[in-house]
């Protein structure tokens, strides 16, 4: 169901998955659908979640210290720009949806994400290349700066070519993270 939920996300606009239709697409009845999400926004937050988490479990750490870590994080940062499900939500005209899911709502997937920072910044701080601080603080920080870079991406597409992207990212990392 999430499969069909996800093609369509791609193929037709966020606005126009609907939960007949996905019902439709994965074979199954309405019922079936609404046994385990109420609605088609629930629908959406479990493929984001799963769509984000196995995102970040792809994304396998090459090391503990700093430069391992803010790696990792921009290669996440890149391949969750690149998702087509993530990247319909972004392009969507339903500004409620991308509120909730992008702005408002701390869900499943940021806290994913936000144990693997926290993780990997306290790695990076037992290997003395990450400062000190609060894990947890510092990881929100990250996240902050990567999901902006993230959604801002198409804005400064012209001004900021892949490569510059990526060496950006990863300067803006670097340096709020260095000791």
């Amino acid at each position: 169901m999430l499969d069909a939920a996800a093609d369509l996300m791609v193929h037709l606009g966020v606005r126009r998955t609907q939960l007949a239709e996905i019902a439709r697409r994965a074979g199954v009845s309405r019922p079936t659908v609404y046994r385990r999400w109420p609605d088609v926004r629930a629908v959406i937050g479990a493929l984001l979640t799963r769509e984000i988490l196995a995102t970040l479990e792809a994304a396998v750490p090459t090391g503990r210290d700093r430069e391992a870590f803010v790696e990792r994080t921009v290669e996440i940062a890149v391949r969750l720009r690149d998702h087509p499900v993530i990247g319909a939500l972004l392009r969507s005209d339903d500004s409620d949806l991308l509120l909730e899911y992008v702005v408002e709502r701390l869900g499943a997937s940021q806290r994913g994400l936000l144990e693997a920072l926290r993780t990997g910044i306290e790695q990076g701080q037992a290997h003395g290349s990450i400062r000190e601080g609060e894990p947890l603080e510092l990881a929100a920080m990250v996240l902050l700066t990567a999901q902006s870079t993230v959604q801002s991406h198409r804005m400064v597409a012209s001004l900021l070519p892949e490569a510059a992207w990526r060496r950006e990212l990863a300067r803006a990392l670097n340096g709020y993270l260095a000791p």
